[in-house]
């Protein structure tokens, strides 16, 4: 045999055994809903599906449902697809957050606020440190968020909180414990997702009820990962231990909050008579 049919012989068995080793570590690395969660309320409205690779949230008038992680959380990467309610979701609303327990717990939260049939999402945003909260930021997507999944991620390390949607940046909520802005950085979180009725106040602040003719409402999820010190090498952790965003992601963040925001406390004025928060006047990337 020639040598050079020999080492092309031998370069596409190193090339598939790679490529074999890398979709075993993908596969390892990916999230199952029997393992990494439990149901907290609900009963059979939520549903573990596909050998634990879906699960789903019901919602109908006699109860909503949802799950937490069994595991906690101290700072990391955390990433979930979800595909919202469709159709009439008004008064719904879809929640998934990390969190700590409680009165002075820290939180990061996602919050996906149901809408009438053609009238976009509000997806708001908080962030709660010691017990304290009320730093809202609420967007519209760029898409429908119930015809496929989405990405949805937060990454948290001690400099930063950044809030994802399909790796786009939608918010950074920095640490300015400098200033005397409290940080989540000491108590570790789980994560938490539930399905409810809010229709007191999600939609158009309450004036438009649940519509439970449409019912039951379904929320999916699928493609959990967790990015941890404790699951990930060493290579890994650095990625979001010190992920910051570049120019690219700065102008994207910018089109986003430019384009999309529909509120931010920061420049609610009239919500904050003795002046803004020190965050706000303090306002980096």
């Amino acid at each position: 045999m020639p040598f050079s049919s020999s080492c092309s012989k031998v370069s596409m068995v190193l090339v598939v055994s790679l490529f074999v080793t890398s979709l075993m570590a993908m596969t390892a690395s990916a999230g199952n809903f029997f393992q990494d969660f439990d149901v907290t309320f609900g009963d059979e409205r939520a549903k573990i599906l596909n050998g634990g690779q879906l699960l789903t949230l019901n919602l109908d008038k006699a109860s909503g449902s949802g799950f937490k992680s069994k595991n906690e959380y101290l700072f990391g990467r955390i990433d979930m697809q979800i595909k919202l309610v469709s159709g009439n979701s008004a008064g719904t609303v879809t929640a998934y957050y990390l969190s700590s327990e409680g009165p002075t717990h820290d939180e990061i939260d996602f919050e996906f606020l149901g809408n009438l049939s053609g009238d976009p999402y509000t997806l708001h945003t908080n962030v709660f440190s010691q017990g304290k909260g009320n730093r809202e930021q609420q967007f519209h997507l760029w898409f429908d968020p119930t015809k496929a999944f989405h990405t949805y991620s937060i990454v948290w390390n001690s400099q930063r909180i950044i809030f994802l949607v399909d790796n786009i940046p939608i918010r950074v909520f920095q640490n300015l414990e400098t200033i005397g802005v409290p940080f989540p950085k000491s108590q570790p979180m789980r994560i938490y997702s539930s399905l409810w009725n809010a229709d007191d106040w999600a939609t158009r602040g309450g004036l438009v009820k649940t519509d439970w003719t449409q019912a039951p409402f379904t929320a999916s999820y699928r493609n959990f990962q967790a990015s941890t010190t404790s699951t990930n090498s060493l290579t890994e952790q650095s990625a979001w231990q010190t992920q910051g965003l570049d120019a690219a992601g700065r102008n994207r963040l910018r089109w986003v909050q430019q384009k999309f925001m529909v509120y931010n406390y920061c420049s609610d004025i009239k919500r904050f008579p003795q002046g803004l928060p020190a965050e706000c006047r303090r306002s980096r990337l």
